[in-house]
């Protein structure tokens, strides 16, 4: 492993304007390869890469902007998945774990995020396998090429990556032969307008606008209870929201619950429901549909939010409806689940082929584009569709995904594995992608048993 920290102007990398870091200068040369697999992010996808490369002898460097293996996913923690543990584990992980004192989950049992980090993400990161090579805390910051910008092309391939990062205020380089940006999506979420332009105006009410699933029913029921509040968007995540305030007004009977969206009708949302060949979602199709028609919640679609602005009363939601122009009135909370999109700024100075559209990897674009697929539609795929024009370099799980809504652990799983095996010389087990899913693509759950997924749960 290579561990360099060094000044601010070495080898193109660059800190924010103005910004400067205590420096301590240790440089290596060992030869590139020597060098380790570098991954960016240590959620689901990240550890399983780590897994398959040890598993395969390879070296690596894990580097995790949080404080623990998992972080993004605590954000979420409260929520429960409509996929068993049988499909958010990867094999190799698997594998390592039970070299070890560690149990597993029953398969068919439903984990909230808390419990996808606890039971397993953090046990498979405090292994001895991957924890030695683990950097908590470190913010990558940028990646580029050694002594060579994004306009050079003699020797690119034959020169290491350079991965500059920020830990507890110090910078630092890392070299690597090979990159992995497991770094998804999540903490960048889309705003509420139907034009996905940020304004000024949305983020001066930052404080009044939770981007994504809150804990309603836990640590964030004062926030919400007697209020009245907003949930933007129409998929799941939405859903999940507003299933957890309407058991909030059980308790509250004044809070107000009005759901923005923009599908032409809101029967658009509910989906299959018992017809669903998936049940957990299904599930989730037919209670809010039953809410809506008891009118616990108050519907408003198809409406195109153009702003959000201040207002004596609360938060104006300006928009059109119908093709007319409408203002949705002193709101207090807004929760939006509009999805998210890649943070691209640290691979600006790599050559990268992202399709305009999706901002997915380029070749994944056509089998992912959530205009004509589902997650059960998108065929396996592996190393040589995830393939950029920057040798070695790769963007894997939710991030190679771009803004499509598609992904699924499971997917990323097979990603890295065929990833690892092509960086480590064995393409025919690259070019062999199989994906082990069921036909619908995700997970069929049972929910007769309420133990599973009932009333008061929240399943994504």
């Amino acid at each position: 492993m290579v561990n360099l920290t060094i000044s601010l102007k070495a080898n193109g990398c660059c800190a924010p304007q103005n910004q400067s870091f205590p420096t301590n200068a240790e440089v290596s040369h060992e030869p590139k390869s020597k060098l380790p697999v570098a991954i960016i992010g240590a959620g689901p996808v990240g550890l399983a890469a780590a897994a398959h490369l040890v598993s395969r002898g390879e070296s690596f460097i894990l580097l995790e902007a949080g404080q623990q293996a998992g972080a993004n996913i605590l954000t979420w923690g409260h929520v429960r998945l409509f996929s068993p543990w049988r499909y958010n584990m990867d094999k190799a992980s698997l594998a390592l774990l039970e070299k070890h004192d560690w149990t597993q989950p029953e398969p068919d049992a439903l984990p909230t995020g808390k419990d996808l980090v606890e039971q397993y993400l953090q046990p498979l990161s405090n292994l001895p396998d991957i924890q030695p090579f683990l950097h908590l805390n470190t913010k990558v910051l940028s990646i580029s090429k050694k002594d060579t910008d994004k306009m050079k092309t003699a020797n690119r391939d034959g020169v290491p990556f350079i991965i500059c990062a920020e830990k507890d205020g110090m910078f630092q380089t890392f070299e690597a032969r090979a990159v992995l940006d497991a770094t998804g999506t999540w903490g960048n979420p889309n705003p509420s307008t139907s034009n996905g332009i940020w304004l000024n105006d949305e983020k001066s009410l930052q404080n009044h606008i939770f981007y994504g699933i809150p804990d309603i029913l836990g640590k964030e029921k004062e926030r919400y209870a007697k209020k009245r509040v907003s949930v933007v968007g129409g998929g799941h995540s939405a859903i999940n929201a507003l299933l957890e305030l309407a058991k909030l007004k059980e308790s509250y009977p004044d809070t107000e619950i009005i759901w923005v969206m923009r599908r032409q009708s809101v029967e658009d949302a509910y989906g299959g429901e018992e017809k669903d060949a998936l049940e957990a979602r299904g599930a989730l199709g037919s209670r809010i549909h039953q809410l809506v028609d008891q009118k616990m919640i108050k519907v408003e679609t198809p409406f195109f939010i153009q702003n959000l602005k201040r207002s004596e009363n609360g938060i104006n939601m300006i928009g059109t409806q119908n093709g007319k122009q409408r203002t949705l009135s002193g709101i207090d909370e807004v929760i939006v689940n509009t999805g998210s999109r890649p943070d691209l700024t640290i691979v600006s100075e790599l050559r990268t082929s992202i399709d305009p559209s999706t901002e997915s990897t380029e070749a994944l674009a056509p089998l992912i584009d959530p205009n004509i697929h589902s997650c059960g539609t998108v065929r396996p795929h592996g190393e040589k569709e995830l393939r950029q024009p920057e040798k070695n370099f790769y963007m894997v799980g939710a991030k190679s995904y771009g803004r499509a809504p598609t992904f699924l652990m499971a997917t990323g799983y097979e990603q890295v594995r065929s990833v690892v095996a092509y960086l480590s010389g064995d393409h025919a087990a690259a070019e062999k992608v199989e994906l082990d899913l069921p036909e619908t693509g995700v997970c069929s759950l049972n929910l007769k048993s309420k133990s599973s997924c009932d009333e008061t749960s929240s399943c994504c």
